[in-house]
């Protein structure tokens, strides 16, 4: 029997005789399980990963131009002059009439401020190279931290969209003030505004002009300081002007002169003050699960009074960002108080509020499941081991793992990571490896004390050194496995990070528990199963699962045929296995479907549509979609995008405006509360919604957020023609594509970005008739944008007021609808004459 001098021949052996002879092993249980404690609570806590991809917009504003031109001289100069940064990973354009969107995206881990102060220099630095025609641009940085965490609806059956938004924007204000909130914003709802529908007939009988009424409002909107009055005790403000503050102000400025008396606004125009015209509808409906037990709201189990199932109702929504860093669970808790706070003490009882998102919720539950999956898998261990060695054997297995997490979950913390869905994928993936190293070591142990030929701390020693090799090499075995993973570029490296780190760790945290604390329980608590009375010494050689196990391999290892056939059966199942995945029966994933309580579905009309129709389609799926059983909530979002998630960021939805474009979001009950996950759902009533959006000639796409990061679209296919090649010819040609990917198998939710043939209508200036009374083209093409699509001429400049309350010149919708009102309107000539707009073009 070797003495304990002889056990020390290298350095492992000498770490693991320290650990047995001394009280390290108490101090470092101690110390992992308190640090582990600290790192679960204090490490933030996201849906997602944290990638660094600066992305920006520059949206530039070329008035009058056709999308051909904006294209030619702003977004291919701007491509190609934005690609010259360094740091930049791709550039690409939208055109539009009027309007050019360039996006520019930097490669993966690029520093961000740095990267917006490069695009800022470069603008900036070409600005004399701007096209004429260009009024203006905008650059909009957008990342990750600017998905909303926490969406808060406002909804009644008694306040219109109007009410709502103006208590939204209160609740907005008040949670700005909330730690580690980040970015707040409103969605739905009319704005209050002082609208001034102008009267053509009634202007062109008094001899009063757009720009009239826009010279007065701007001349009369007007308060600046003017010095101090000295007087012999004292001084007295002096402010000259007063600012506009209410409608009736409004209406008695005087816009001209006719007849020797003053015209007043009132009397050329209609004024109220109130909401504007609808340009959005934000509605909400509940399903079946709304307002059960697995509702994720989490509200009263019973339906708001005058709140019923199945009929929608105006909604406004306040969408809530956090700070980069911060943890999703503590800022959306204390969001939902300070909401909920407000609630009592602004909200009328006729308004509801509803989390109709909740990122910290989700983060939470995800950290949640994993501690479950970690006691389960501990039961399992301990029940194993104790049917198959010992009930102690097994309680060395359940202190093992939560140590080898609790290490691995410091230095995930220390090393700047977050708890979010990759990183728990990873700790989970790494449960059932992180349990070899001590199974190995405590079988080992367990079965030299067994054999009963060394004292139970030479016993110890040599059943580690034992199995040291294997230990070793397996676990090495695991971290080259995924050493990979640290290679891979794009946005699916730092996605991905979390788990390239955390299973190698927990893997070298296992094996510093195998070498460490495993060893030292074992010697403690399998010692007096030792010092015990016993019969006859274990002998393996005579244990039944020695004689089944060497019953079955002899004949391998004797006979040459035996061993012929195993390695043939081995490679037909794998040639079987190959083949399940090259027929499809298979499919391969990288990552699997997350199992989400939201879906999405994005609605596309032909340009042209009105508002109204494509609110017609969208109620039409809603109404679908309040019948579905797992359904809570139906939030459709008209003529704007909905609160962006991290997929609709890359995918750039929150760029979506206009009348023929909408969004539908619905929440499900909780994923235990349902017997299919969300991905099923989505798939099952893929061809029903398809159905209704053909019948209203509308296109879908079924949108869940990806288990991986998002990309543009899953599948691009690009055109090109030869220099000089028309539009309709590219136009032909992409439909061509598009019916092919139509037919192909696995390919749905086929789009492109072919825009539909719409009505035009040019007004025409009668260059010749125009000089001839002094009037430039300008001025009409000003007075037709402020009859049809409204200008805003001033605002009220009130106190009380979070936002500011424009003054906005229109036509009344019903006059738009005509040409012929549009002639009727007035045109101030060079000598001081009006002139009808009909007289001056067609």
């Amino acid at each position: 029997m070797m003495g304990q001098g002889g056990q020390a021949h290298n350095w492992i052996n000498r770490i693991v005789a320290t650990f047995l002879t001394g009280n390290l092993s108490v101090l470092l249980i101690l110390i992992s399980l308190m640090a582990g404690a600290v790192a679960l609570m204090i490490t933030p806590r996201e849906e997602d990963p944290q990638i660094v991809v600066p992305i920006a917009d520059v949206l530039v504003s070329m008035p009058g131009a056709s999308a051909k031109e904006v294209e030619r001289q702003v977004a291919t100069r701007l491509e190609k002059l934005l690609y010259q940064i360094d740091g930049v990973e791709y550039v690409y354009s939208m055109s539009f009439p009027s309007l050019a969107i360039v996006t520019v995206r930097f490669y993966v881990g690029e520093d961000r401020e740095r990267s917006w102060v490069k695009l800022h220099n470069k603008i900036q630095a070409n600005i004399d190279q701007v096209p004429p025609g260009v009024t203006g641009w905008v650059v909009k940085p957008v990342e990750i931290d600017d998905v909303p965490i926490v969406n808060l609806t406002l909804y009644s059956d008694v306040y219109s969209d109007y009410e709502l938004r103006r208590m939204a924007e209160e609740l907005e204000i008040r949670l700005q003030g909330v730690k580690n909130a980040g970015r707040t914003y409103v969605v739905g709802g009319r704005p209050r505004e002082i609208s001034i529908h102008l009267s053509p007939q009634r202007m062109a009988s008094r001899g009063v002009t757009v720009q009239d009424i826009q010279r007065a409002l701007q001349g009369a909107n007007v308060s600046v300081p003017s010095g101090e009055l000295i007087r012999e005790d004292g001084s007295v403000v002096l402010q000259g002007g007063k600012f506009l503050q209410s409608s009736r102000e409004v209406g008695d400025l005087v816009v001209g002169v006719h007849d020797m008396r003053p015209v007043y606004l009132r009397e050329v125009a209609s004024i109220t003050d109130g909401p504007g015209e609808p340009e959005t509808y934000t509605r909400i409906a509940f399903g079946p699960g709304a307002f059960t037990e697995g509702d994720p709201a989490h509200e009263a189990r019973d339906f708001p009074q005058g709140i019923v199932r199945g009929k929608d109702y105006p909604m406004v929504t306040v969408a809530v960002a956090k700070r980069k860093g911060t943890n999703a669970v503590w800022v959306s808790r204390e969001v939902q108080r300070e909401a909920e706070r407000f609630a009592r003490e602004v909200l009328p009882k006729e308004v509801h509020l509803r989390v109709t998102r909740d990122y910290g919720k989700t983060s939470n539950e995800k950290v949640n499941e994993l501690v479950e999956a970690l006691f389960v898998a501990i039961v399992i261990v301990v029940a194993l081991l104790a049917y198959s060695l010992g009930w102690r054997e097994g309680i060395i297995i359940a202190l093992a793992v939560p140590i080898t997490f609790s290490f691995t979950l410091l230095i995930n913390y220390l090393l700047g990571y977050t708890i979010n869905r990759v990183t728990l994928f990873a700790l989970i993936l790494s449960l059932g490896l992180v349990v070899d190293d001590p199974i190995v070591d405590v079988e080992n142990i367990h079965r030299h004390f067994a054999m009963r030929i060394q004292d139970p701390y030479n016993a110890v020693l040599n059943a580690v050194n034992e199995v040291r090799p294997p230990i070793i090499l397996a676990t090495l075995a695991v971290i080259i496995s995924f050493v990979p993973m640290f290679f891979i570029t794009g946005m699916m490296g730092p996605y991905m990070a979390p788990m390239a780190l955390n299973v190698p760790v927990a893997m070298l945290m296992s094996l510093l528990v195998a070498f460490t604390i495993t060893p030292w329980l074992s010697y403690h608590m399998l010692r007096s199963s030792y010092e015990k009375p016993h019969g006859k010494p274990f002998v393996l050689e005579e244990s039944l699962l020695f004689r089944v196990y060497s019953g079955v391999m002899e004949p391998v290892f004797a006979r040459r045929s035996v061993r012929l056939s195993v390695l043939g059966v081995v490679l037909v199942l794998l040639g079987f296995a190959g083949w399940l995945v090259v027929d499809r029966h298979v499919p391969l994933k990288m990552l699997p479907f997350d199992n989400k309580n939201e879906l999405q579905v994005v609605v596309d009309m032909d340009e042209g549509t009105t508002l109204e129709a494509t609110e017609a389609a969208v109620w039409a799926m809603a109404s679908y979609l309040t019948r579905v059983p797992e359904v809570t909530d139906v939030c459709t979002y008209v003529g704007t995008s909905s609160p962006m998630d991290f997929n609709g960021l890359v995918r750039h939805y929150y760029l979506r405006r206009g009348p023929n474009v909408a969004d539908i979001r619905f929440n499900l009950l909780e994923k235990k509360k349902r017997g299919q996950q969300s991905h099923a759902i989505a798939l099952r009533l893929r061809n029903d919604l398809e159905e209704i959006a053909k019948r209203h000639n509308a296109k879908i796409k079924i949108v869940e957020v990806p288990p991986g990061p998002p990309v543009i679209s899953t599948l691009v296919a690009e055109v090109y023609g030869p220099l000089g090649a028309s539009y309709d010819s590219l136009a032909k040609a992409a439909k061509k594509v598009r019916e092919h990917m139509e037919r192909m198998w696995g390919v749905v939710d086929v789009d492109d970005v072919l825009v539909a043939p719409q009505a035009k209508m040019t007004f025409r200036v009668d260059n010749a008739k125009a000089a001839l009374h002094g009037i430039q083209a300008q001025s009409l093409v000003e007075t037709l944008q402020a009859a049809v699509p409204g200008l805003v001429a001033s605002s009220l400049r009130l106190e009380d007021q979070v936002n500011p309350v424009r003054i906005r010149l229109r036509l009344p919708r019903e006059e738009r609808a005509l040409e012929a009102h549009l002639e009727q309107l007035l045109v101030r000539g060079g000598w001081g004459q009006g002139v009808l707009l009909g007289e001056l073009g067609r």
